[in-house]
């Protein structure tokens, strides 16, 4: 049985015969796979789920792997992506890296070889991931958190009982403090992988911080919505 821990796999390949043996050995090694046989599909799947990987071929219907890696990108979305294609040429190779693609193989592949730069890519992407974690207790601009207690105390002196998902939210955006945080890795953290609440969702919980701990809510200095990418906890 795949184990969400290993990784969350969207394949890309129309290919029905290869796109099958792909799933079945990905799966046999612990990985959750989601399937997608032209470019279109691909790119509603990446908007609609957290994957550590997209395996993709260049050779799609509807939109082929270079616009489907141009796409994702554009969206800021920073899932991995390994491009697999039957042709050969450094031109192709180099146009996908150039794209936002992380690796190239190129077909007939050894499959031994697909596994290993596959577990290479999302340690690599976790790794990146992981930032440092901070300690229970955490204090700025005159509040007080504590995570394990699930309570805060604001600026104000006003005792604030956190949910769960607030207190997990709050931990990521600290986590990554001075960065922006995707949506999608919000997402995946806090929501875990299938169960999808939408961006207001997001925006209220944001709003929720703002009034706990921001003494002008109106002119935030903590807690900020970028646009189309993510959510930022600033310390200043």
């Amino acid at each position: 049985m795949a184990t969400e821990q290993k990784g969350n796999i969207l394949v890309v390949e129309d290919e029905e015969n290869l796109h099958e043996a792909l799933k079945l050995n990905l799966e046999m090694e612990g990985y959750s796979v989601s399937s997608a046989f032209n470019g279109t599909e691909a790119l509603k799947a990446v908007q609609a789920e957290y994957f550590d990987l997209v395996i993709l071929d260049i050779m799609l219907p509807e939109l082929d792997g270079i616009g489907v890696t141009e796409g994702i990108r554009i969206q800021h979305i920073d899932v991995p992506i390994l491009i697999l294609s039957a042709r050969n040429s450094s031109s192709d190779r180099v146009l996908g890296l150039k794209k936002g693609a992380d690796d190239y193989l190129t077909k007939p592949f050894n499959l031994e070889e697909l596994m290993l730069r596959v577990e290479k890519l999302i340690k690599k992407n976790k790794r990146m991931q992981d930032k440092e974690t901070i300690d229970n207790e955490y204090a700025f601009g005159g509040n007080r958190i504590d995570f394990k207690a699930q309570e805060a105390t604001t600026w104000s002196g006003e005792l604030v009982q956190l949910s769960k998902k607030e207190a997990m939210l709050l931990k990521l955006l600290i986590e990554n403090r001075n960065e922006v945080v995707t949506r999608e890795r919000i997402l995946q953290v806090v929501w875990g992988y299938n169960v999808y609440p939408t961006t207001r969702t997001i925006d209220n919980f944001i709003l929720n911080f703002r009034k706990y701990f921001e003494a002008d809510t109106r002119n935030p200095k903590h807690f900020h919505s970028v646009r189309g990418v993510g959510y930022k906890y600033n310390d200043a």
